[in-house]
Parts: C-alpha cells; sequence; structure tokens
C-alpha cells in the first residue's frame, strides 16, 4: 500500500522552528519530485518547496531564506526546515511526490500553528 506520512508539525511561537519529515513506503516505481504544499481554510493549495530527484529545489518567495527542504539518504524521505516562522506561515502542510510515470500521491497533512 502507497503512503505518505508526514510528522514534525505543531505549535510554535513566531521565531521559532519546526522540522517537518515525510516517509514515503510501498513505492516501487522512481520518485521524480518530492514537494511541500500549504493550504489555509478556504484557500486553494500551494507550493511551498520541491526537490527533484536531482536536488534541484524550488520555493515560494514567501518562504525563501526561511525554509530548507532535504532529502535523506534513503531517498523516500523528505524534510523541510523551517526557520523564523510568521504567523502567517499557519497551515495544513501537505507532503506530495510525484513518480516517473505521472502518478502524484499526497500525504494526510500535518497542522503547522505558529503564535503571535
Amino acid at each position: 500500500q502507497v503512503r505518505l506520512v508526514e510528522s514534525g508539525g505543531g505549535l510554535v511561537q513566531a521565531g521559532g522552528s519546526l522540522r517537518l519529515s515525510c516517509v514515503a513506503s510501498g513505492i516501487i516505481r522512481r520518485i521524480n519530485v518530492m514537494g511541500w504544499y500549504r493550504q489555509a481554510p478556504g484557500k486553494q493549495r500551494e507550493l511551498v518547496a520541491a526537490i527533484t530527484s536531482g536536488g534541484s529545489t524550488n520555493y515560494a518567495d514567501s518562504v525563501k531564506g526561511r525554509f530548507t527542504i532535504s532529502r535523506g539518504s534513503a531517498k523516500n524521505t523528505m524534510y523541510l526546515q523551517m526557520n523564523s516562522l510568521k504567523p502567517e506561515d499557519t497551515n495544513v502542510y501537505y507532503c506530495k511526490v510525484e513518480l516517473d510515470n505521472g502518478l502524484l500521491i499526497w500525504g494526510q497533512g500535518t497542522q503547522v500553528t505558529v503564535s503571535s
């Protein structure tokens, strides 16, 4: 069974840090891209950061310089280091993978809340 499991969300004060993790299991095909998205109530899901199998990264302008995406030595693992968090970073954060056949898989999300 294919699964993406996110962890690491929680409540933090503004200026603090959190590290999100995403572990993919049950995937036998090549993962081309892994990414983090976030969605606030009533808004569209937006890209936060993405990383390709070759290590190229892409960030939303709002998180550049504060967030860092990386993949673990086990290529089915991805991290998002979030520093200097702001209240506007409060969202549900979702992990997504794109396989080499174009299939997209989403995780169930993890809540990040930043208090002012």
